[in-house]
């Protein structure tokens, strides 16, 4: 009896031993197939995490795409491509390769689909007020309607055949920075997906996309930024797989003037900083730059003409919060949010508030 009690100890001490090396082993593992990568690029910290058996070498060819991207459309380098278009404005076409006419042509579309609230042709504009620099004013109401003069992205004059590109006039000027990182997240994702990568997070400054489930195969959890509060807290949690969180809000860069805050989404009609009901505009999408295209120009929209457009539109869904701390959400995603913040109120049902508030115009102006 003793012996046998001895023979089952030895064999529960291998066996224990034996999960014990296996468990550290994928533990090892792990640790080899997975990375975080983080850089400067794009005029802001990008970080990586890629999981899979070519993590490290993906993630360096990312980094290297990232790069060749911001050298092609940075308007603060002065030999881009885009740099190249504005310095010809109004004297002669530009060349350029085909990552740089794809995103100018994808960015005269979003203009045209928004109705001129996103303009690729602000530069002009965002030179003046120069929000987020050192340089950062407000300039006069003359200095303003001569500069948005110059503001119209029908000035863009594209040939397909020869990939070129020209301002129609002198001192015009493109800025393609309002979608250039949600290009870069779709190459980057397009990348790993060749390389069947199951699992990647990629972060551009806050553009992110999340590519596939998590690596223990649960959906990946974004928080939605609380506009109101400092960066990490969040009104509510969105689940998802295979999209892109890309979100606008006033938050970001701006700069107070005897008590009030001018932010750096300038409305292009106006040429002041938008003062739509909007604070904060989340798009979520299959494809990041439709995130990055969308998200400005619905912010300056007018809530519910925003939503009426985004629930027209296939696989895109938003999630807009208002200066009344309001949250508006769009059908598609509304099975995976989570509102978590209950200074914050959910409007599940906005096509009844609406009627409910056009009502209470029609009975003030019967009063009137």
């Amino acid at each position: 009896m003793i012996v046998l009690f001895q023979s089952t100890l030895n064999i529960f001490i291998t066996i224990s031993a034996l999960i014990l090396v296996i468990i550290f082993s994928l533990i090892i593992h792990n640790k080899k197939t997975s990375i975080v990568k983080s850089s400067y690029v794009l005029g802001t910290i990008v970080h990586l995490q890629i999981f899979g058996n070519k993590s490290e070498q993906l993630a360096e060819k990312s980094l290297e795409k990232l790069m060749d991207i911001d050298n092609k459309m940075s308007v603060f380098k002065d030999y881009s491509e885009i740099s190249k278009i504005n310095k010809n404005a109004g004297l002669s076409v530009q060349t350029v390769s085909s990552d740089t006419y794809f995103i100018v042509k994808k960015a005269v579309e979003y203009a045209k689909l928004l109705d001129g609230t996103f303009d690729p042709t602000i530069g002009p504009l965002t030179s003046l007020w120069n929000i987020g620099t050192e340089h950062e004013r407000i300039p006069q109401k003359n200095e303003i309607e001569e500069k948005i003069k110059l503001v119209n992205y029908k000035d863009i004059i594209m040939n397909e055949d020869s990939k070129s590109v020209k301002l129609r006039y002198k001192n015009q000027s493109i800025d393609v920075g309002g979608i250039a990182k949600g290009f870069a997240a779709d190459q980057i994702k397009n990348m790993l997906f060749k390389h069947r990568v199951k699992s990647a997070l990629i972060d551009l400054g806050g553009n992110i996309f999340a590519l596939g489930c998590k690596h223990n195969g649960g959906l990946w959890s974004i928080g939605i930024q609380n506009p109101f509060k400092h960066r990490g807290e969040y009104i509510g949690i969105i689940n998802v797989k295979d999209k892109s969180i890309v979100t606008s809000g006033n938050y970001e860069r701006f700069f107070m003037d005897n008590g009030k805050k001018f932010h750096h989404i300038l409305d292009p009609r106006t040429g002041y900083p938008s003062e739509s009901s909007i604070i904060s505009a989340t798009i979520i999408s299959d494809n990041s730059i439709d995130g990055d295209g969308l998200s400005t120009g619905i912010y300056i929209m007018d809530v519910y003409k925003s939503i009426d457009l985004i629930e027209s539109l296939s696989d895109i869904d938003a999630i807009l919060i208002t200066n009344e701390k309001k949250v508006y959400i769009t059908s598609g995603i509304a099975k995976n949010f989570k509102l978590t913040d209950n200074d914050f109120k959910y409007i599940k049902d906005y096509k009844c508030e609406r009627i409910c508030e056009n009502d209470k115009k029609d009975k003030k102006n019967t009063n009137f």
